[in-house]
């Protein structure tokens, strides 16, 4: 397993600010799924959480962050689990777990509202991508590496990557746009889709 810095502890500001991130979140959430996304102000969503506008943009930029943002930062997440796994595992198997790993674990997001949420703002959803272009490059870089590649001259690492990230957006939007009442698991439905990836190809 690769050596990486044990992570500083929570500081007791930072335990305070993630708090008032997830009641901001949660407060949020609640009045999209309910009065529709477009209806919302962020004056709304503060008296919502009990904090004054001031102390939303503190925390929150825009009301499209409270969606798109545990979503759009993910990759440098799955770099990081991907940094994490074991040196003998596969480039593929390594790669599908830190993704299924990042999945199962969006911080304090509460996934069923967050889909609640997200479904009244139908513009959004293209937007919603597991993988950022600035995260990209770093994943290639570890990928190639479990291979013994040069991603410059082999184009498996950057496959592998650009097929796993596809296949597991497509089991994300599928999931997000449901119309059911009653859904899997996310990360069972992420899992599946990586599993067509998964090839001996990428093993040498």
């Amino acid at each position: 397993m690769s050596d990486s810095p044990a992570e500083r502890p929570p500081s007791l500001r930072d335990r305070q600010r993630a708090a008032v991130r997830a009641e901001i979140r949660a407060a949020a959430y609640r009045l999209f799924a309910t009065r529709g996304f477009a209806n919302v102000t962020t004056e709304d969503i503060a008296a919502e959480a009990a904090i004054s506008p001031r102390t939303f943009f503190r925390h929150m930029a825009t009301k499209e962050e409270l969606l798109l943002a545990a979503v759009q930062r993910g990759g440098a997440a799955i770099a990081a689990l991907l940094e994490r796994r074991p040196d003998s595992e596969p480039p593929d198997v390594a790669l599908a777990a830190a993704i299924v790993g990042r999945v199962e674990s969006f911080g304090d997001v509460d996934l069923e509202s967050w889909r609640s949420a997200i479904l009244t703002a139908p513009e959004l959803l293209d937007r919603v991508s597991l993988l950022a272009p600035a995260d990209r490059d770093r994943l290639v870089e570890l990928t190639a590496a479990r291979m013994g590649a040069d991603p410059a001259e082999d184009d498996r690492p950057g496959l592998l990557v650009q097929l796993s990230f596809a296949a597991a957006d497509f089991a994300f939007q599928r999931w997000v746009r449901d119309p059911g009442p009653v859904h899997r698991p996310l990360a069972l439905d992420v899992a599946g889709a990586l599993a067509f990836v998964a090839d001996g190809r990428w093993r040498s």
